[in-house]
């Protein structure tokens, strides 16, 4: 199999480069600096991607990488801090730049150089630095220059080594997926040959082959992630998978309900069906807890102790089987970057749970990966494409404590902005839209008396990848039509916001 690998230099755009490289049907793994040559070579990655990162290549305690791999006859793209490392590391100069650029930025570039072969020789890219290359190694020569960067890239084409300041990988990077697809395709040389069809059917085998005759214990929440690993592990084992549904009280508008009409025993599906009703139990004990990681690590370990639970009603379980994917991986700090949020399934998870082993069937996947794949599983379009919901659920769509009330504030506001934004056929364009509720209350007026309620957030993001995203324009008449029956409807609200922030610097959640 073609395998491209990122070396993860602490940057909080790596998944992304993995992404965007899967986009050219080619397998990618991100993998931390600390992994030895040794293991590198036993990969038998196609090409490697140095990513960016928050430190100075000069700086004695920054990440760096033996020379060594430079010799390894494997071409080699710098990004960023990658491309900084590329050149100190073989000789070259890198120094405070007198002029830092970040956002976006106008560069010219040498398109006869393989790297930006079909790319305009002025093109619109994302930097992001404070240092720069203020000196190339030996045997690179300048592909593009900015009037305050004079190496915006650089390029060693008889070493297949390239190397870009401005990051190809975030989508304000006008041409930066032509820029990826010539270094995957044209310069490593791979054919572009991963389709998610030889996933599932692999994926399918090696689960039956890993498992053989265990129980599996399968967490469901009826949402996207969950849905295609239980209907994935069904395949693989039939019978031998219960799957659990845990309804915690955090759930959107009649979803428990929901939930239960599609895997449940009326259901489409052959599957075990267990039903936990935990609504009061989750919110003793998240009574008091304000703090978002300290809810999310509360909702985690209580997940877990109720499929323990479970498990010893129904007997010995081997296995439990999550719907993890990717972008949860990495925001909970497992690889070399920084700590986004501790996902209740990845970081969030107790240090000891009473099962052999944890299964994650789609943990090197994408969103939109995951849902290619549901289809090939053959799972219905309306479940494939709905909505994404977090594993804590409301639980981090309330800021600050949560109660009974509050879920029930943010449910109700929540059912009444799907609603408008389905009949104003905008479900279908949107990334994630939801309402959530903060924690401040202010002073209204409502049929001539004095309110002091709460404010209710609108999101509405457009993200093909959930790792960037920017806030959604949407008109002002739908807005208004959300606020209006959101404070006429929904008892405990005086006050609507609509949320403009993108990812970064926020994320698509609140908490």
């Amino acid at each position: 199999m073609e395998k491209i690998l990122v070396l993860d230099f602490g940057g909080q755009y790596n998944q992304l480069i993995a992404r965007r490289v899967r986009e050219c049907n080619v397998y990618c793994e991100v993998w931390p600096y600390t992994k030895s040559l040794e293991e590198i070579k036993s990969f038998a990655p196609m090409g490697i991607i140095f990513t960016g990162g928050p430190n100075s290549v000069y700086d004695e305690t920054s990440p760096h990488y033996e020379k060594a791999i430079f010799e390894l006859n494997i071409p080699i793209l710098g990004i960023c801090y990658g491309s900084q490392l590329m050149a100190y590391t073989l000789g070259g100069e890198v120094k405070t730049a007198p002029v830092s650029e970040y956002g976006h930025t106008d560069v010219d570039v040498d398109n006869s150089d393989a790297l930006f072969k079909g790319v305009s020789a002025s093109t619109v890219v994302w930097m992001s630095h404070t240092d720069y290359i203020s000196k190339m190694p030996e045997g690179f020569k300048c592909t593009g220059h900015t009037p305050v960067c004079p190496v915006a890239a650089m390029a060693n084409p008889e070493k297949k080594l390239y190397a870009t300041q401005f990051h190809p990988e975030v989508m304000h990077t006008r041409e930066g997926m032509a820029m990826l697809r010539n270094f995957v395709i044209s310069i490593c040389g791979c054919h572009g040959e991963w389709r998610m069809d030889s996933f599932v059917e692999t994926t399918i085998r090696e689960l039956r082959a890993r498992i053989g005759n265990g129980k599996v214990l399968c967490a469901l929440s009826g949402g996207v992630d969950s849905s295609v690993a239980a209907v994935l592990l069904s395949k693989a084992v039939g019978k031998q998978l219960t799957c659990v549904f845990v309804d915690h009280g955090l759930l959107r508008k009649n979803e428990g309900d929901e939930v239960e009409a599609v895997f449940g025993p009326n259901g489409p599906y052959e599957l075990n069906f267990i039903r936990v009703n935990a609504q009061e139990r989750y919110y003793a004990k998240l009574a008091g807890v304000t703090e978002p990681e300290q809810k999310r690590k509360i909702i985690g370990e209580e997940f877990i102790r109720v499929f323990e639970e479970e498990a010893g009603k129904i007997g010995a379980v081997d296995y439990l089987v999550q719907g993890t994917i990717y972008p949860d991986v990495i925001e909970s700090g497992l690889g070399k970057s920084a700590v986004i949020k501790s996902h209740h399934n990845v970081g969030g998870l107790p240090s000891v749970v009473n099962f052999k082993e944890i299964i994650e069937p789609l943990r090197m996947l994408f969103k939109d990966e995951v849902r290619k794949a549901g289809l090939e599983l053959g799972i219905p379009e309306n479940l494939v494409y709905r909505q994404p919901f977090p594993g804590p659920g409301l639980g981090i769509r309330i800021i600050g404590e949560v109660t009974a009330e509050k879920v029930r504030i943010v449910q109700d506001a929540d059912y009444i902005y799907r609603d408008e934004i389905a009949k104003a056929g905008l479900d279908k364009g949107l990334g994630q839209y939801f309402a959530a509720l903060t924690n401040m209350r202010s002073v209204g007026v409502m049929g001539d008396f004095r309110t002091y309620d709460y404010a209710v957030v609108l999101r509405a993001v457009n993200t093909s990848d959930f790792m960037t995203a920017d806030a959604a324009e949407l008109k002002y008449s739908v807005l208004n039509k959300v606020m209006t029956r959101i404070i006429n409807e929904v008892k405990g609200v005086n006050r609507v916001f609509y949320d403009l922030t993108s990812k970064p610097p926020g994320t698509i959640e609140f908490e």
